[in-house]
This record gives C-alpha cells, structure tokens and sequence, in this order.
C-alpha cells in the first residue's frame, strides 16, 4: 500500500490461510498504485469485527472491498448486506468440493444484497483487483491510462507468444 495515501480498496479475508490466493490481488493494485489495506475478518468466528469493518469502511474513505473465502463462503454477502460499497467476492479452494462449494455460496445472494462473483482462486483475486481499477478508472484519468497501457500489454503479450510460435515453426 502507498503509506502516503488513504486506502480505497480493501482486501478481505476469511482466514490468513488465503492470503497465497488474495495476494493476487494485492500484488495488482500495487502494480496500479491504487491504495489499499488488508483485513482479516470472519463472518463466523468473528461476526462483531466483520460487522465494525463492514459498516465503517464507507466512512474511512473505502470504495471497494474485494472478498475472499472458502468452504461457506459467508463473508461477501455479510459484508454486501451491511455496506453500500460494491463487493467483489473471491470464492477460495479451501474443502474437498474444490471451491465450488465457495462459488455458489457467492453467486447465490439474495436479491438486494448484491455480490459481484469473480472466477475461484489466484484467477479470481487478479480480476477483482482489476474490476476495482476499472470501476476506479471511470473517475480518475491517470488510473485509466495506466489500465489502457495494461490491456494494451496484454494484447501486445499475444503478439509476441505468436511471434515466438511461428518462429518455431
């Protein structure tokens, strides 16, 4: 995080064991300078701490939580259901059902308590990082211009792995 600035985005978790897979993200919004802080928090084992988080994080300057948990799965839609910040849910691989199990407890929200799910694992931690710069971008001109010159890397990426293949051709 940029110690100079406010946090924006918040980074949380259910258990410090998924912080391998929501250091995607982390590592993201490092990359786009966004500010950001990382919060741990349970819905079922701290169910207090989640609800001070959930309802102040508006107030402390926070416009977007990313959320990552496993098995249940609770946290994003508790979070969801206590702030009026976009949420974006991150379903972590931590049962036997490979993170299915965390899919559908995320995509399943109750209509009026929405939760934006993202893909599970590292995959899905990168892209709520990205979908938070997105929605960042539509109101600050430099974070889009450095989202524009990533996607335009992405692309370029391409061109060179072709590049690279017809060459072993």
């Amino acid at each position: 995080m940029n110690k100079e600035s406010s946090p924006i985005v918040s980074i949380v978790m259910g258990s410090d064991s998924d912080f391998p897979i929501m250091e995607e993200a982390v590592t993201l919004l490092r990359e786009f300078d966004v500010p950001h802080e990382v919060v741990l928090t349970s819905a079922h084992r701290s169910p207090a701490r989640t609800t001070s988080f959930a309802e102040g994080a508006a107030r402390r300057g926070i416009r977007i939580i990313i959320v990552g948990a496993g098995m249940a799965a609770h946290l994003a839609g508790v979070i969801a259901s206590l702030t009026p910040l976009p949420v974006l849910g991150v379903p972590i691989d931590a049962s036997p059902l490979s993170g299915t199990d965390a899919l559908f407890s995320t995509v399943q929200m109750p209509g009026g308590i929405p939760v934006a799910a993202m893909a599970i694992g590292k995959a899905g931690a990168k892209n709520a990082a990205l979908m938070a710069v997105r929605i960042l971008a539509l109101e600050d001109d430099t974070l889009r211009s450095r989202l524009d010159a990533y996607i335009t890397g992405l692309a370029d990426g391409v061109e060179e792995r072709h590049r690279k293949l017809q060459e072993r051709l």
